[in-house]
């Protein structure tokens, strides 16, 4: 039997775009009603997140977008900015594999810590970012989000 091939992740293209949105979209809008308007997001311009860099997409194994990433360099960290998976993908890994090549994006760029924040009441991404070892850092209202901030240093991800 054969080895399924792993997601391939690459770059966005600017002609991804609506796929990018439309991922977005459909993994936070059940955060909607819980929140009382859109999560930050879905109100990002993608446009200028792909042309400058941030956005890579992951592939399913026939190159259907499956989910997206946003990571953004500052002087001490990389931000894990949005980490967003459609919803017929979601539980199959393609969360893990994005989050999984942040790392590595941030140990290639020297890095040794990710932040990334959520809204307070996204408690499933809460106890998901706890379970992988993030750490919260505290609790903030910011551009008129209750939005809680975590971190993970990477060294502490490795054995020994």
């Amino acid at each position: 039997m054969s080895k399924q091939p792993s997601p391939v992740i690459r770059p966005a293209r600017p002609d991804d775009r609506d796929s990018v949105e439309a991922v977005v979209h459909a993994a936070y809008s059940i955060y909607v009603d819980r929140i009382g308007k859109p999560p930050g997001p879905m109100l990002d311009n993608y446009t200028a997140r792909i042309a400058d860099g941030s956005v890579s997409v992951v592939e399913d194994r026939t190159g259907n977008i499956a989910g997206i990433i946003v990571i953004i360099p500052y002087s001490d960290h990389l931000l894990l900015d949005n980490v967003a998976v459609r919803p017929e993908y979601q539980g199959q890994g393609f969360g893990r594999v994005l989050i999984e090549f942040a790392e590595r994006e941030a140990e290639k760029l020297g890095y040794s810590r990710i932040r990334l924040y959520t809204h307070e009441m996204m408690t499933e991404n809460i106890d998901l970012y706890r379970r992988i070892v993030f750490v919260e850092s505290g609790r903030v209202q910011q551009d008129g989000y209750d939005r809680v901030f975590m971190a993970k240093d990477l060294e502490s991800k490795r054995p020994g």
